[in-house]
């Protein structure tokens, strides 16, 4: 992506966002020591990513620095708050949001920055939610006639999210959110994920940067971001993201697709022929639309897009100016 440029008064060419590449990021981790090793990368790698110990060093080493700068500053925003109005409130948990495509890898993302976040010794306690769980169940999906429409906008329950978040941020002491099975592909109806005032809340999505409906009364609501205190856009082109989704639907045929609670089961004994067909059919119809209508255009939203080139690394890195 190329970040958007206006021209000045003098003819030259601005944007708000700061470009660097891999090696000038890399360098901005002023000489942290690493907190993982290699059993942490095996641990946190998504299927069909090439996660590497180098991709820790150069990428979120920078990135966990810069996050930890961050929740200083609001620390400091907020007692400066605080002092202002002469109140003795506590601190509400820092919120990160990351987007982007489905197979794109954010939710690798999301995790490594759960753990490496976690050894700073100022927000011991990070914890994740992904917004799969406020998907509507299967049975309301089929009622609304959306199953074939899951994960796009109106496949979730927009208002128990932004509720969920609200919460988060208003300060509550427990907050909770449905849990989401990958192997049913459906809410699980007896669980729940229970966040108790974290230092850090990271908030998973394609659709976390959308911006917000407009109301029945002409009005503009609230949405999910309004509530971040920083977000990411975890970003490639479209043809390699639908590549990594085929490679990754072909290996979840041995993995996930076999296990016989697996919703998606009978996937399991296709051919390599026949997977990467259901696999290209799935995204053509689905996924990619999804993507290039509702979660690309999200985009230009985030505060850092992290670039990804074809071979999964992370490449290039547009932050925006504060």
């Amino acid at each position: 992506m190329t970040a958007q440029r206006i021209e000045s008064g003098n003819g030259a060419s601005t944007s708000p966002f700061v470009e660097l590449d891999r090696q000038t990021w890399s360098r901005l981790a002023n000489k942290i020591e690493q907190p993982l090793d290699e059993d942490d990368v095996q641990r946190l790698r998504g299927l069909g990513d090439q996660l590497n110990m180098r991709e820790i060093h150069d990428v979120y080493l920078p990135l966990s620095r810069l996050l930890n700068l961050y929740v200083a500053a609001a620390g400091h925003l907020h007692s400066a708050t605080t002092t202002f109005l002469g109140e003795r409130g506590s601190r509400t948990p820092f919120v990160i949001g990351v987007a982007g495509s489905v197979a794109v890898g954010k939710s690798t993302t999301a995790r490594v920055l759960r753990e490496m976040l976690r050894r700073w010794p100022d927000t011991p306690n990070v914890e994740l939610v992904t917004t799969d769980g406020f998907l509507y169940p299967n049975a309301e999906l089929e009622r609304r006639g959306l199953m074939g429409r899951k994960g796009f906008p109106e496949s979730y329950n927009r208002r128990a999210l932004l509720r969920f978040v609200s919460a988060v941020k208003s300060g509550a002491e427990e907050v909770r959110a449905p849990m989401y099975s990958h192997l049913t592909y459906d809410i699980l109806p007896d669980k729940e994920v229970v966040v108790r005032r974290p230092d850090v809340l990271i908030v998973e999505g394609l659709n976390v940067l959308a911006a917000a409906r407009p109301r029945s009364d002409g009005r503009s609501g609230l949405a999910v971001s309004d509530f971040f205190d920083f977000s990411i856009y975890v970003d490639a082109k479209t043809s390699n993201i639908e590549q990594w989704y085929i490679e990754r639907f072909r290996s979840l045929r041995s993995g996930a697709f076999s296990d016989p609670d697996s919703y998606f089961r009978r996937y399991a004994d296709l051919s390599d022929v026949e997977a990467t067909a259901t696999a290209s059919r799935i995204w053509k119809n689905i996924n990619e639309p999804n993507l290039l209508q509702n979660v690309l255009p999200t985009r230009g939203r985030a505060q850092l897009v992290l670039t990804k080139d074809a071979d999964h690394s992370i490449r290039r890195m547009l932050l925006r100016k504060v």
